[in-house]
């Protein structure tokens, strides 16, 4: 029985989340300590008690979700005697859960990690300005539909599928006219539900290329290393596990499509048949289920589940 560790991202952020296993486990409070240490600030002081329009700030939410990810990761790790390299077939993740997954794999360090996602947040809030890009969710369309949906409403603006997530359900992202077009034109192609996201900026499409700079700039200056385990990257849908690979795919991520679909069917191809989705909330171990027939998904954000992981690794 092969498994894979995902872990999630923005959008899955609540105020408190991470607390309990804080309270609980030292390994988890070391990694909080270590994030707040690489920021220079108390970034965790804003996890455990908000306010929560802090923490939905896009360069506080990805730092913040990263830290919640891998302070589970660790204490499965201290708890539960999970060694990634033996246990694990793939890592991957979501968004900004790709850097969590890289982190947890040793292919960068958590201080680096944290610094590397408050970059990206700032980076990628500023490449737009406010009210200028939007996104949307269109439900019960396929992907190939929902891309000739974006391609039909740009008429000379950005609008590109931003994310495919499966389950019928794609994320348009860019220009604000052009991704309401799109909006109309899914409503009269059969979608489901088609609606704008409240997000404070165009995430995942060609708007964010000043982000992608960023981040290429930010990822020369770091050490990233082999890691343990391949890295199933998003916008290949594929393993990869050469740092020159990993560098390419988190400049080409900011501006690229979010492979979820594909990535998940490609594990579960490869004879994966757990999903075990660690850090907050349990975003991802829907969407599995819904895209791989007979897989099983598995929430791990609290002392309660990391004795359930015990129990059945034991």
């Amino acid at each position: 029985m092969a498994t894979a560790f995902v872990f999630p991202g923005q959008g899955s952020q609540s105020v408190g989340m991470g607390q309990a296993l804080a309270e609980t486990f030292p390994a988890a409070r070391q990694i909080f300590e270590e994030v707040d240490a690489a920021l220079g600030e108390k970034l965790t002081t804003i996890i455990r008690q908000g306010p929560a329009d802090a923490l939905m700030l896009t360069e506080n939410a990805q730092p913040a979700l990263m830290a919640v990810s891998l302070a589970a990761m660790r204490v499965l790790e201290s708890e539960a005697d999970l060694d990634l390299a033996r246990d694990a077939r793939f890592v991957a993740g979501h968004s900004l859960g790709e850097y969590s997954a890289l982190a947890a794999a040793g292919a960068l360090s958590i201080g680096d990690t944290a610094r590397l996602l408050r970059i990206r947040g700032r980076a990628m809030q500023k490449a737009v300005p406010v009210g200028t890009g939007a996104m949307a969710a269109l439900l019960g369309l396929d992907f190939e539909q929902a891309a000739a949906v974006a391609g039909e409403a740009a008429q000379g603006q950005v609008c590109q599928a931003a994310n495919d997530n499966g389950g019928g359900q794609v994320v348009l992202s860019g220009d604000k006219a052009a991704v309401e077009r799109a909006v109309e034109i899914a409503k009269g192609k059969g979608a489901r539900r088609a609606m704008l996201l409240p997000v404070s900026a165009p995430f995942h499409c060609a708007l964010m290329q000043p982000a992608a700079d960023a981040m290429a700039q930010a990822l020369a200056e770091v050490a990233v290393h082999r890691p343990v385990v391949p890295v199933v990257a998003n916008v290949r849908a594929r393993p990869i596990s050469e740092p020159a690979d990993v560098v390419q795919a988190l400049m080409e991520q900011v501006t690229g499509t979010v492979r979820w679909r594909e990535s998940v069917a490609f594990m579960a191809q490869q004879g994966v048949t757990t999903f075990y989705e660690v850090g907050a909330g349990k975003v991802l171990t829907g969407l599995v289920k819904r895209i791989a027939e007979g897989v099983r998904g598995v929430a791990i954000g609290t002392p309660e589940d990391v004795a359930a992981y015990k129990g059945e690794a034991g």
